[in-house]
């Protein structure tokens, strides 16, 4: 079969997740870079285009001239999908041009800068038909769909409290207008309400509701800002209500000095309890009361079909964070070679955050901010 033909927008000269998205993308041999429109200065655009050995005619000063170039060229010329992985405010309109053209799309999170604009965009996919896909990284670990999948077999028992954490330190100090990954995340222009949660407490709670196969109903916050003159909180605890009657805490913080990316799950049930951490991808404990902890790897025969079918190597060779970046990847591909055909996706596939991970991270974005500067305890999670 034929590479599926990936556009790109964003992730020109300077910019981090661009790259990581690039290598994911790469990862299978599955897909290949066509076009992009790699920054609103032309000049940086253009000079990202020829880095990637792009011809020059494919690479474009702004994403609206390169919907419209890209939809005028022969159908198996042109892209099939736009890779988004601008600063948040550029998501929906972007998402909406490349809907509107023809194009399916795979958007970095946030989805869109606010609320509404998640809405509209949930009614745009539903008035084209096309795909949509939001890079939510960390259900792509092996282990993490094997956590999911042995909750959903019943082996926690009844799921009790969920307990997931992601701190970061680095933007303990201020950032200075050099750091540009800082910049736009602090700017309520470019972020939208939070800095914090919407950078990565929205992937703590993604990854709880995926794991445990329950949802948020209920949140009580505290946000902060404790960096003298910031708009924008740089650390956050949550506590939860599930569906089900479960409780749980989360705890997201860029503040933390000494911290990496110290994502960390852990899952309580009344027979046993799980734990993943992101430093330690390749491995997930799973504890009893009766027995001694038990340790899966990665890779191994043991796992179930959906971990295995997201693992590339034998175990003892570690996959991390651009391995699960491409699986996101892979399933969405995956999903357009099943649009193509007419089929229904396979499992792989299937198990990918669409609109509707995109209408629930926003929505918890701007409850939490809204429950933190309220007095009131316990602010339920709307249903839209």
């Amino acid at each position: 079969m034929a590479k599926v033909r990936m556009g790109m927008v964003g992730g020109g000269e300077g910019a981090f997740i661009g790259a990581i998205h690039r290598l994911a993308a790469s990862l299978d041999g599955d897909i290949e870079l066509v076009c992009g429109a790699f920054s609103s200065d032309p000049d940086r655009s253009r000079r990202s285009g020829a880095a990637l050995h792009l011809a020059p005619d494919r690479v474009y000063s702004d994403y609206a001239s390169m919907m419209a170039a890209e939809a005028s060229l022969p159908v198996d010329v042109r892209m099939q999908f736009v890779a988004i992985v601008t600063p948040n405010h550029l998501h929906y309109p972007v998402a909406v041009a490349a809907l509107r053209s023809g194009f399916h799309v795979l958007s970095d999170k946030p989805a869109t800068r606010d609320l509404a604009e998640a809405l509209q965009l949930r009614d745009v996919v539903a008035q084209t038909g096309l795909l949509y896909g939001l890079t939510h990284t960390y259900t792509g670990y092996p282990l993490v769909k094997e956590a999911r999948t042995r909750v959903a077999a019943g082996e926690l028992g009844t799921v009790r409290k969920i307990v997931v954490e992601y701190p970061q330190g680095w933007l303990a100090a201020p950032a200075g207008p050099a750091n540009k990954q800082a910049q736009w995340r602090l700017d309520p222009a470019r972020a939208g309400v939070s800095s914090c949660m919407g950078d990565i407490g929205v992937h703590a709670a993604n990854l709880a509701e995926y794991v445990s196969g329950l949802e948020i109903a209920e949140v009580c916050a505290d946000l902060t800002a404790f960096v003298e003159g910031r708009q924008l909180d740089d650390d956050g605890s949550v506590l939860m209500r599930f569906t089900g009657g479960a409780r749980g805490v989360l705890m997201a913080s860029q503040i933390s000095i000494g911290e990496e990316n110290g994502l960390r799950l852990r899952v309580y049930g009344d027979s046993g309890s799980l734990e993943w951490s992101q430093c330690e991808p390749n491995s997930l404990w799973l504890k009893w009361p009766d027995r001694p902890a038990q340790l899966l790897r990665s890779g191994s025969d043991y796992l179930g079909e959906l971990a295995s079918l997201n693992s590339r190597t034998p175990p003892g060779h570690p996959e991390g964070y651009i391995e699960a970046f491409a699986n996101v990847y892979m399933a969405f591909i995956g999903q357009i070679r099943a649009a193509q055909a007419g089929k229904a996706p396979d499992a792989r596939a299937a198990d990918c955050p669409g609109i509707a991970a995109a209408v629930r991270g926003m929505t918890f974005i701007e409850l939490v901010v809204a429950a933190s500067d309220s007095d009131q305890k316990w602010h339920a999670f709307p249903v839209h």
